[in-house]
């Protein structure tokens, strides 16, 4: 099967197709609300910190992924898709009352909330995809929605930077809920209605994960259910792995952004928006070349390919030239969304509907909270060492991450087979 007919049987598929429309539309208000809360706050109170406060406020619930996941595999995924957009456009029309530094608190405890959300939704999503949409269009599911995704991140902002400047920081916040409540009309539609925890026809390919019922005991144990289940399995551990180690190298990347403008390529702060831009259409472009690519190449493989490229894109960024910063920004766009969607689409495809959806969140948090750390480390790293050495440091350390998921694949492909978990 060709990938251009993939992608159009995705597309006519009426459930993966409204859920890409539920994405593109809920995630043009998020990543316009995600831009111009710092700038909100920036203005009302003058300090960088609490700006910056206010994108860790949206990011931060990702931590607690396990526990919110476990709401996706207790109710009904669609019936949550739809009441959670309508609670977020709920929460976000207050903001409405933020118009001094006194009231900014409201902001950021909108902010967290409208995080959670979007942790459960993500894993209700993911969820309710894997057992609806054929194994087979998984990855070009994922495929397309990262493309969805990052098409996004390249307008939205900008939409809302300029809706923030012509009418405000409230014009913003019901463009975030309008939005949201446009997404529940959307999810709304979807023509399916399943209970989770039953079979799941779009995976029987895997025996007996339709089948396993979700955990049974204390709290503890199921909010760990998601965290054995990927510590378990062969196939998903070393891939939530190697895009931790990714993600962390990704942050230290992003944490030296502005240094390396500034010392390496001497250009103003407002350059790093140009690479940005590239960054993120080679992100939009990868979306759709992931499913033909994960067709034809082991998802180790493929995923240490996209690190591979990823890494060199971070080392290039030692070099004093614009072409090669353009060039770089365009192959560490490429190359990082290879092994989040190669994990995801795995963790979909080898995962009992019972815990699919805090599987699916626990990996999420895995994958992304380094993330937050290394922007932090790097941060602190860029104040005391030559960016060309953290660049350089980082490229290296990704090459060796791409080079051990590699030969793990050399090695599982030589073992005897075994049937899967």
């Amino acid at each position: 099967m060709g990938g251009g007919s993939a992608v159009v049987r995705v597309l006519r598929d009426r459930t993966a197709g409204r859920c890409l429309a539920g994405v593109v539309v809920s995630g043009f208000g998020t990543s316009a609300m995600w831009l111009t809360a710092g700038i909100w706050v920036k203005s009302l109170t003058g300090s960088n910190s609490l700006a910056a406060l206010m994108v860790f406020a949206m990011w931060a619930p990702v931590l607690a992924g396990p526990a919110l996941g476990a709401l996706a595999d207790r109710m009904d995924r669609k019936v949550l898709l739809v009441r959670g957009n309508v609670v977020m456009a709920c929460l976000l029309v207050p903001l409405v009352l933020v118009d001094s530094g006194r009231t900014v608190w409201l902001l950021f405890a909108v902010l967290v909330l409208h995080g959670a959300s979007g942790v459960v939704l993500d894993a209700a999503e993911s969820a309710l995809v894997a057992g609806t949409v054929p194994a087979s269009l998984l990855a070009d599911f994922n495929g397309l929605r990262m493309t969805a995704n990052e098409g996004m991140k390249l307008v939205a902002p900008l939409a809302g930077a300029g809706l923030y400047v012509r009418f405000g920081g409230p014009a913003v916040a019901l463009l975030a809920a309008a939005t949201c409540a446009l997404a529940a009309l959307v999810f709304a539609k979807l023509p399916v209605r399943e209970t989770p925890g039953t079979a799941n026809p779009a995976r029987d390919s895997a025996p007996g994960l339709e089948s396993a019922p979700a955990p049974a005991g204390s709290w503890r144990d199921e909010l760990a259910a998601g965290l054995r289940r990927i510590r378990s399995s062969a196939a998903l551990r070393p891939l939530v792995a190697a895009g931790a180690a990714t993600m962390f190298l990704a942050g230290v990347n992003g944490a030296v952004t502005f240094a390396y403008v500034d010392e390496v390529l001497g250009r103003a702060p407002a350059y790093a928006g140009v690479l940005y831009a590239v960054q993120g259409a080679g992100s939009v472009a990868v979306g759709l070349l992931v499913g033909p690519l994960l067709r034809r190449l082991p998802e180790r493989v493929f995923a240490a390919g996209g690190i591979a490229l990823f890494a060199l894109g971070v080392g290039a960024r030692t070099v004093s030239s614009d072409a090669v910063a353009l060039v770089a920004s365009a192959a560490i766009g490429f190359g990082l969304p290879c092994v989040l969607v190669a994990a995801m689409t795995a963790v979909q495809r080898e995962t009992p509907d019972g815990v699919l959806g805090r599987t699916a969140a626990t990996a999420g948090s895995l994958m992304t909270a380094p993330n937050a750390v290394a922007l932090a480390l790097g941060a602190g790293l860029v104040a005391v060492a030559d960016v060309r050495v953290l660049t350089a440091s980082a490229g290296a350390a990704g090459v060796l991450a791409a080079a051990a998921l590699a030969a793990g694949a050399r090695r599982r492909r030589g073992a005897p087979a075994s049937p899967r978990p």
